[in-house]
Parts: C-alpha cells; sequence; structure tokens
C-alpha cells in the first residue's frame, strides 16, 4: 500500500524524500521496541505499589521474601534484551 498525505483535496502520494524519512521513523521505532519494550511489559505485570508496600511490610513481620520473589518473577517474564 502506498503511503499517502491526506489532504482536502484527497491523497497526495509521499515523495521519496517523505518515503526516505518515514522509512528511517519506523526502522528507530523498531529499534526502540526492541531495545525498551520490555519496560511497558513489566509496568503492567508489576503489583499496584500499594498491594507492594503490602508485601514488603508481612515480609519484615514474617521473615519472609514475597515481594523479592514477586518482582523477580517479573524481572525474569521480561528480562533486558
Amino acid at each position: 500500500m502506498a503511503r499517502h498525505n491526506a489532504t482536502p483535496d484527497g491523497n497526495i502520494p509521499f515523495t521519496s524524500e517523505e518515503e526516505a524519512k518515514y522509512d528511517a521513523e519506523e526502522k528507530l521505532a523498531g529499534e526502540n521496541f526492541t531495545k525498551f519494550g520490555y519496560i511497558d511489559k513489566r509496568k503492567t505485570e508489576y503489583p499496584a505499589i500499594s498491594e507492594q508496600l503490602d508485601m514488603q511490610f508481612w515480609d519484615s513481620e514474617n521473615g519472609t521474601t514475597t515481594w523479592k520473589d514477586a518482582i523477580a518473577k517479573v524481572k525474569s517474564d521480561n528480562p533486558k534484551p
């Protein structure tokens, strides 16, 4: 599918310069996702801060490692590249 600029007068095809710029931007976006995509995945999998604080409190009371284990699992499931 050809890329184009949408205008009130209709679609105008990209120039070769616009195509090259768009290709470079897409490549950079893909590289950034490869490098940093794990961050978004981790953010969605970490327990809520209130839950983490509760884990830390009970770990200190009970001598357990619930919080550390939960965080380590998220990190190991979503490693840095």
